[in-house]
């Protein structure tokens, strides 16, 4: 498995003294197993993303949502973002982006991780599915950036019944990126403020068994993966 003879895992207690020894094997452990569950969590994540766009683009509370996707240019997907806090709040997930290309057809998704964080008056947890329309390739190049801050790399307007998601909003009806979300709970106070999305390279490689840049993937489209054909598909 990986070179690792794991005999010598069994040998490590008569070599290094007590705790030493099991805590050389777990680390051992860690590094072997680490790729593997980092693959099975992407493809559960290219799954609950298709589940959560499916379920919103019925959701008789959202209809605009397949209009703003029709139009999009890129869509990104975060099947669960939590949020929550007591005075000093967080935000965070993993999601995906796909983006459509001159022949109509969606990419394979690239991964993404959302972090936030705010101070002030507030309290509560929130989980909520958000769905991102990126509706021009000035949204897409930022996001493709190093590091993606929104309210700030490109304006971002709330879905018409988006609400469950707080971050840098303006009114702009001509916005770059347009957000809808389904929120179970109540998180009340701040707002987190300039969002941050950047790519989650660990699990772009371990889903294509190579290094795949975000750019590549969706942009390039040099990888791809029989897996998120669902995904896809489900894509108008």
């Amino acid at each position: 498995m990986n070179g690792i003879d794991f005999r010598s895992l069994l040998a490590l207690p008569r070599r290094f003294p007590w705790p030493v020894a099991p805590i050389l094997a777990l680390v051992l452990f860690a590094t072997v197993a680490a790729p593997a569950a980092a693959a099975t969590r992407a493809e559960e994540l290219v799954e609950e993303s298709r589940f959560s766009l499916e379920r919103m683009l019925i959701d008789p509370e959202r209809p605009e949502l397949k209009q703003f996707l029709e139009k999009a240019q890129g869509v990104l997907i975060f099947p669960e973002l939590v949020k929550g806090g007591l005075i000093i709040g967080a935000e965070g997930g993993s999601g995906v982006l796909l983006v459509r290309g001159a022949d109509g057809t969606w990419s394979a998704p690239a991964f993404y991780t959302l972090a936030a964080g705010s101070f002030g008056l507030q309290a509560g947890g929130q989980v909520s599915e958000v769905v991102f329309t990126l509706m021009n390739q000035g949204a897409i190049d930022a996001l493709l950036s190093n590091e993606f801050k929104l309210g700030a790399d490109a304006s971002v307007a709330i879905g018409p019944l988006g609400a469950g998601v707080e971050a840098s909003t303006t009114t702009n009806l001509g916005a770059d990126i347009y957000a809808f979300s389904r929120a179970v709970g109540l998180f009340g106070g701040g707002a987190p403020e300039g969002a941050k999305i950047f790519a989650r390279q660990t699990w772009n490689d371990e889903y294509y068994g190579a290094k795949a840049l975000p750019r590549d993937v969706v942009i390039m489209r040099k990888f791809f993966n029989p897996q998120a054909e669902s995904l896809r598909k489900a894509l108008p």
